[in-house]
């Protein structure tokens, strides 16, 4: 049996916005924050990036992670209180980049123990641990979280998407591989950063604690991608529409579709092509194959896709500016996994 799990508080931190609700607004404002980065481009000019406000280029990749996840986290404090966030059982589910340039094994590593850090003198039963990487990332940890509210846990979960681009070993990297949207590059992408907390529990649990609920999770599913984007084919979307499926699942499709896709399309050929071959494959799934790309605004944003893009379906929803009650967040990682979740507004306030 599928459980039901809702999601009850957001944070969020973006080139756009310094929380859930400022860098929604800022999205649907069509708001752009790319700027020049003090780093050269091989023709000699700064690099064009979606960066941080309040953070300077000094700082580089595993320490804009943390700083950008502590501020996730002191938003989730504010509106969550005390007693449930560290008196209770509390489990935090990271999503981080995947292996690459700028931001290795043990970053990831240190990011984590940076965190744990931070719930040791609050909440000694609290665990952190790594449960995805790249775009898809967060919605393996989704994937986890309703398998194990399945099992009747009383557990507060907090799914936490977060990444940046910005390290000059990785600036050289995209480069490299043709990936930098720049002078001379046909499908690069511009490289973004941030961060999205998803605070996540069961739909039993919540009523219990007279909360709110700001979604419902009618399903996650992910699956792997066997051509990546160095096939001589490209993908033929076969591991997105698997996951697509999955996520959807629970949908009578004659009388329920999505009415709304959020992606992680950011410019690159190979993900445009990718959606085109879905969109063929499972028309019945949505009212329309147009889609929302957020990376127009905020950059690519990496481990953060998952989780951002579900907080402006959120948003959507409790500003009543939604196409309809039903959402799709699709992500596709690096590595081949790929991932779907479908939200639900909520119906009461029960």
């Amino acid at each position: 049996m599928r459980a039901q799990v809702e999601v009850v508080a957001v944070g969020a931190r973006t080139p756009v916005g310094l929380t859930a609700e400022s860098s929604s607004a800022a999205v649907r404002a069509g708001i752009v924050r790319y700027v020049e980065y003090p780093f050269i481009s091989p023709h000699g000019e700064p690099v064009v990036v979606a960066a941080d406000g309040l953070l300077g280029p000094d700082i580089e990749g595993r320490d804009r992670l943390v700083s950008m996840a502590q501020s996730a986290l002191d938003e989730i404090e504010t509106k969550l209180a005390h007693e449930l966030l560290y008196e209770g059982r509390l489990r935090m589910l990271l999503a981080l980049p995947e292996p690459r340039p700028g931001f290795s094994e043990g970053d990831a590593a240190w990011v984590a123990d940076s965190l744990a850090a931070r719930f040791r003198a609050k909440s000694p039963s609290a665990r952190v641990e790594i449960a995805g990487r790249g775009h898809a990332g967060a919605i393996l940890a989704v994937e986890q979280v309703m398998k194990e509210c399945s099992e009747s846990k009383d557990v507060l979960f907090l799914v936490m998407g977060v990444d940046s681009y910005h390290h000059a070993d990785t600036f050289v990297w995209l480069e490299r591989n043709r990936r930098f949207a720049q002078p001379g590059i046909r499908s690069g992408f511009t490289p973004g950063e941030g961060v999205g907390c998803l605070a996540l529990m069961s739909a039993g649990m919540r009523r219990r604690l007279h909360l709110s609920p700001l979604a419902l999770l009618r399903g996650a599913c992910t699956a792997h991608e066997r051509l990546l984007r160095d096939s001589e084919t490209g993908s033929f979307g076969i591991g997105m529409t698997q996951a697509v499926a999955g996520a959807i699942s629970g949908l009578d499709l004659s009388r329920e579709s999505v009415d709304v896709v959020y992606t992680d399309i950011n410019g690159e050929r190979y993900r445009s092509e990718e959606w085109g071959f879905v969109a063929l494959r499972a028309p019945s799934a949505w009212k329309t194959p147009g889609y929302k790309a957020p990376s127009d605004c905020w950059g690519d944003v990496g481990a953060a896709s998952g989780t951002l893009e579900s907080i402006l379906a959120l948003r959507a929803f409790a500003r009543g500016y939604a196409r309809g009650p039903r959402a799709l967040v699709m992500a596709g990682s690096d590595s081949g996994l790929r991932g779907a979740m479908l939200l639900q507004a909520p119906q009461t306030s029960s």
